[in-house]
């Protein structure tokens, strides 16, 4: 259900707050931004889910907005070297942060980060929901998920999995996957989900547990073959495809979102307004059934206030997940 409220009501939403109190002297207000240009980071390599995405969504706020908003891919360290970067920006409104369901995980991660994901960034909207998607090569000799999981279990170590890294979504999906059905493979780190998917074609390794925005396009042109999705529904665009829980396993059920943050102190206006634009594009229109199209199970376009509690519900929930699987801070 996509949520769409007059400007008033927005503003009303997030007005008297602190991050109107905090605003630094000279920051724009809500009146006369966007004043300078935009700075969208990535912090994931360009091609994967999130580029994907964050690029589509930026092309359309520039040609929305007075100002263009620049993509910045900063990558590494699970998508935190971005993350960091945004949380010491100045929170002016000329910087945001365009990243997915890692951003709740990186607290109960990571022992050591060089900012608070909690504190230093400001949910402005929460995007879109979908599933993610396993997918293997073409070279497997399986067909379905219960064939993959015997094949694995015959020689346990021997297969990797691609990921992009400690903390990333393919890495905390795969986890879920294998940990569920009792797999022991081994875990492909790469910069980004293009490369880990490229290698996936080529055979050069067995598994990815993919965003639908990426995975469902690849299997859909046959270059891999998708066994199972880990949303608790089948998807639409690919109904003949089973979910984990169907198949025994509701444990490894799992979405992944996106989300735009700005640093802490960025004026309640600005929050309200960027989201305006946002549920716009969203509400109606090309990029609505492009995001659709590429495996978005439902738009969301939350007010600030409603993603702050959206972003924390998951945290909350990710803490669980790790340490019921018993992975530590590192």
């Amino acid at each position: 259900m996509t949520i769409s409220l007059p400007r008033r009501a927005l503003l009303s939403a997030t007005a008297g707050g602190a991050f109107a109190a905090s605003r630094p002297a000279g920051a724009q207000s809500g009146s006369d931004w966007p004043n300078q240009p935009i700075r969208m980071v990535l912090p994931y390599a360009a091609g994967g889910a999130t580029d994907v995405i964050g690029r589509l969504l930026s092309d359309t706020l520039s040609q929305r907005l007075p100002q263009r908003v620049v993509v910045e891919n900063r990558t590494g360290a699970g998508g935190n070297i971005g993350a960091a970067s945004v949380a010491r920006a100045r929170p002016d409104g000329a910087t945001f942060l365009f990243t997915n369901t890692a951003h709740a995980v990186n607290r109960a991660l990571y022992a050591r980060l060089d900012y608070d994901p909690a504190k230093d960034l400001t949910p402005v909207t929460v995007l879109a929901e979908g599933p993610m998607v396993v997918l293997v090569p073409n070279s497997t000799p399986t067909r379905t998920f219960a064939e993959f999981a015997e094949h694995v279990r015959a020689k346990p170590g021997d297969f990797g999995y691609g990921s992009t890294g400690t903390g990333g979504m393919l890495q905390l999906a795969a986890l879920l996957v294998t940990r569920a059905a009792g797999l022991r493979m081994q875990e492909i780190p790469y910069r980004g989900g293009a490369p880990a998917a490229q290698d996936l074609i080529a055979g050069r390794i067995e598994m990815l547990v993919d965003a639908g925005v990426t995975g469902f396009p690849l299997a859909k042109s046959g270059q891999v073959r998708a066994l199972a999705v880990t949303s608790a529904e089948r998807s639409t665009l690919m109904p003949d495809v089973p979910t984990m829980a169907e198949l025994g396993y509701p444990e490894a059920t799992v979405s992944v979102w996106q989300v735009v943050l700005a640093p802490t102190g960025t004026p309640a206006q600005i929050l309200g307004r960027m989201q305006q634009e946002i549920a716009g594009i969203l509400g109606d229109g090309p990029l609505r059934s492009r995001f659709m199209d590429l495996g978005a199970e439902r738009i969301v376009a939350s007010t600030p206030d409603q993603a702050r509690a959206y972003v924390e519900a998951e945290m909350a929930r990710w803490e669980r997940v790790l340490r019921d699987a018993g992975i530590n801070p590192q």
